[in-house]
């Protein structure tokens, strides 16, 4: 089955390079190029906004996804094509995961790492078999590879781990891996 939604887990920062929103905002374009929905954590602040802002520009539909608390504070994104208030963050992590066909995660804080462990361990646990790329734009991802290395190296982890995602160094890449799925 083609991938028709895929969320993106990021930051709600733009990081200190300016290369991660320009990075970031070439991924928002080629999705929508693809013909794939974005979903992703409904905020118009940092990398988030700038995936929504990219592929809203290109012609995309956008799914945006924030708790109520969070609002203000990540400054709802009232220009995406549909966007859900829910209650707190379990519900908006339950419905970003729910409604996507495949996960991305770019560089982000511990939001970002919450969602990518979470979807994570529940492919582990065959709770999902939907796609997760890690997309290590400019080696953001190098320290969270290395620790999931440490973490089978040391017995902690299953080698077939590796197996649940699949590391991207680049959008054409991470593209065309979402239209042979």
């Amino acid at each position: 089955m083609p991938i028709q939604r895929c969320a993106v887990f990021c930051g709600s920062r733009n990081g200190h390079s300016p290369l991660y929103q320009e990075t970031t905002r070439a991924l928002g374009t080629a999705l929508a190029q693809a013909g794939i929905t974005l979903v992703y954590g409904g905020g118009k602040a940092g990398l988030m906004g700038a995936v929504a802002d990219a592929a809203l520009q290109a012609g995309g539909d956008v799914k945006g996804v924030i708790p109520s608390f969070l609002e203000v504070r990540e400054v709802l994104h009232e220009d995406v094509t549909d966007l859900d208030v829910t209650e707190d963050m379990p519900s908006r992590k339950a419905k970003l995961f729910d409604l996507a066909d495949a996960y991305i995660v770019i560089a982000g804080g511990f939001g970002t790492l919450d969602e990518f462990y979470e979807v994570l361990v529940n492919k582990q646990l065959g709770l999902h078999h939907k796609p997760i790329f890690i997309l290590n734009m400019h080696q953001w991802a190098d320290p969270l590879i290395a620790l999931i290395n440490a973490s089978i190296e040391q017995g902690f982890a299953d080698p077939s781990s590796h197996k649940l995602y699949d590391v991207v160094d680049d959008i054409p890449t991470l593209i065309n891996r979402l239209q042979k799925n």
